[in-house]
């Protein structure tokens, strides 16, 4: 039997914006279904109905043209375009809201706290948009942000928005080399950045970074600092092209946004995939396809509205900062947090969210398993009754993170695991506001997304692992990569394995209850004896380990097969021994097949990572096979890797 976790009461699914939304679908759509289901089937089977639908529902501001087709090239995935008549303005529908009501709200490490209102947000993209002017920056030039995640960051993706130039950022906590796999491919024409920030106690200088990185992007002609730690902003270091942004925005009127209609298909943001197997994809996202998507996302999937307000712990080098940002659209307000969430205390974060009354708290399945380890419980410390709904990605988030939330969170709670990428600056699956959440399985496939499982040959299969792929065509696909006038790297990237359709790279199993479970990236499946084994699969039981903090695990090429070994992180009480290591194989053998048992566990300090948290199997796997691992600078730990080479014990 199924593990039914929670079921919104009849009341809560009355009034929640999806239950709108379907009534809307009635009256003017065609939609002829009573739950989510058949509202997902009808968005799959009438997509242009749907998507109008959205677009309508959500009122949409600045449109100008004919919003027929609502969908063009809809054979085509690649080709596809929506509203292709369509012209709009990103930051005039984030910015639709006036008044004295908190836009956005931020908490540092160091203690510190701003609000800023709706019409301050206004008054300071105003000023910031006339500086960018003043300096040049015109429709589709780029702007790189290399920023923590602070107000000002929000600020100048809505003011660059706002002209009809493109943004692109990355955080702080990168290196040179990083920052120009990244920047050095668009040729940003502004940079801005801040001066510093604070991580787990300590504070770091981002200015010697930027004197260093400056001769290296020639396309720079002005870079606007940012004041945030207390360190002195020495200007002198980056030469004549460095602004104070203070001074700079303090120098110009706020006066009204002449917000720059652009094409719905046009470019909005370039966002870039993790690097960790070769120099970073420069994905470049759609100015209406990220609106309207998230608004879907958003209003529809999360029940996000006016007077909520949104958190997420994010950087601004991760897809979900963006995510975060656009729920302004909503007129929700945004609560920001830079820092380490782990310090003073694992309660920093909640502590943000009993005193914001946030409704919608966002992070990583990582950040709750290590709260868990931790014996972090907010539900005995902290009132959050205002939270209605939790988000968790970034990786699968196992059966025991689920029941951790509601019985140490909070147990009247819509958990929406979600999953999707960078690649789509969205979600493939997700919440359903108006339905029940069960142990382990992310709620239902997101509307207007025909999501289905192919096992190796093409076919359609549920109940078993396969292939997540997508059929149809959505908002939020990318128009495409930075320099890739034919498409054949794009192409290459998502269309090959199955001609036509999207192939995501996921391995995942679609449940009866519609639900959906992930067992790994693809490109990290094991393949012990030729089965194939999702990593996700063993990382479930090795984390019901109490002396486990966090484990790898990776498939080493052995007497002509592949062998599994596990590496973990323990406890600083813990040891690794014989009695320990049989305990670890025992729980895996007794929840999943003997094929599934690591061959060797080993004991590792630390464990490598991207810098959104996300750990890097298929380094690893480079390493104990003595192959080069490329563009280690995608990596927040690289360190960590030696720490896997040459290891002993895998010589026998």
């Amino acid at each position: 039997m199924t593990d039914l976790l929670w079921q919104p009461s009849q009341a809560r699914v009355a009034g929640t914006t999806l239950t709108r939304f379907m009534a809307h679908a009635h009256r003017a759509c065609g939609f002829e279904g009573n739950d989510y289901d058949d509202l997902w089937a009808w968005s799959i089977d009438r997509p242009e109905a749907f998507w109008r639908g959205v677009w309508d529902f959500s009122d949409m501001r600045g449109a100008a043209g004919d919003l027929e087709p609502v969908l063009d090239h809809a054979d085509d995935l690649v080709e596809s375009r929506f509203f292709p008549n369509v012209t709009l303005n990103f930051a005039e529908n984030l910015m639709r809201r006036r008044g004295p009501e908190a836009a956005i709200i931020f908490h540092g490490e160091d203690g510190s706290r701003r609000e800023l209102s709706w019409d301050q947000v206004h008054d300071r993209v105003a000023r910031l948009s006339r500086v960018l002017r003043d300096m040049g920056l015109s429709r589709g030039d780029r702007v790189a942000g290399f920023m923590p995640n602070l107000p000002e960051t929000v600020i100048a993706l809505l003011a660059t928005s706002s002209i009809g130039a493109v943004w692109s950022s990355c955080s702080p906590d990168f290196g040179v080399s990083g920052i120009l796999d990244r920047f050095g491919q668009i040729e940003p024409k502004i940079l801005i950045c801040a001066n510093g920030y604070h991580y787990n106690g300590k504070q770091f200088d981002c200015l010697a970074t930027v004197s260093s990185l400056l001769p290296q992007l020639p396309t720079v002609e002005a870079v606007l600092v940012v004041p945030y730690t207390e360190a002195r902003a020495d200007l002198t270091a980056l030469g004549g092209k460095a602004h104070h942004w203070d001074e700079t925005l303090d120098a110009q009127s706020g006066d009204p946004i002449p917000f720059e209609p652009v094409g719905f298909n046009d470019p909005l943001v370039i966002m870039f995939s993790s690097g960790t197997t070769g120099i970073p994809k420069c994905i470049v996202h759609r100015t209406g396809g990220v609106l309207l998507q998230h608004l879907k996302e958003h209003r529809l999937q999360c029940d996000l509205g006016p007077g909520d307000r949104l958190f997420y712990f994010t950087t601004c080098g991760w897809m979900m900062w963006n995510w975060l940002v656009s729920g302004l659209a909503c007129e929700a307000t945004i609560v920001l947090f830079d820092g380490s969430p782990f310090y003073p205390d694992g309660n920093r974060l909640a502590a943000i969210a009993d005193a914001e009354r946030v409704t919608h708290f966002g992070t990583s399945a990582k950040y709750l398993d290590a709260c868990a380890k931790g014996g972090i419980a907010p539900a005995r410390t902290h009132d959050l009754s205002a939270l209605r709904t939790l988000l968790s990605t970034g990786s699968p988030l196992s059966p025991d993170g689920f029941e951790y939330v509601y019985r140490d969170w909070k147990a009247d709670l819509c958990l929406s695991s979600i999953a999707g990428g960078t690649d789509i600056v969205g979600c493939f699956v997700g919440g359903n506001p108006i339905g029940p959440v069960y142990l382990g399985q992310c709620q239902k496939r997101h509307l207007g997304m025909d999501v289905q499982v192919f096992d190796e040959s093409g076919a359609t299969i549920a109940g078993v692992p396969g292939e997540l792929i997508c059929r149809s065509p959505h908002p939020s696909m990318p128009w495409g990569f930075w320099n890739d006038p034919d498409k054949k790297r794009y192409r290459a990237a998502y269309f090959e394995k199955y001609p036509g359709v999207w192939h995501h790279g996921d391995r995942v199993e679609l449940t009866r209850e519609g639900g959906m479970i992930f067992h790994g990236r693809s490109d990290a499946t094991l393949n012990p004896g030729g089965v194939r084994i999702g990593t996700a699969e063993i990382y479930r039981q090795v984390e019901r380990i109490p002396e486990v903090l966090e484990s790898i695990v990776v498939g080493q090429e052995w007497d002509n097969d592949v062998r599994v070994v596990l590496f973990v992180r323990l406890r600083e009480d813990a040891k690794l021994n014989d009695v320990l290591i049989q305990r670890i194989r025992a729980e895996v053998r007794a929840n999943t097949t003997p094929r599934h048992v690591p061959a060797k566990v080993l004991e590792v300090a630390d464990i490598p990572r991207t810098k959104s948290g996300k750990i890097v199997e298929l380094a690893v796997r480079d390493v104990i096979h003595g192959r080069e691992v490329r563009n280690i600078h995608a990596l927040a730990n690289p360190e960590a890797l030696a720490l896997f080479k040459d290891r002993e014990e895998l010589q026998r």
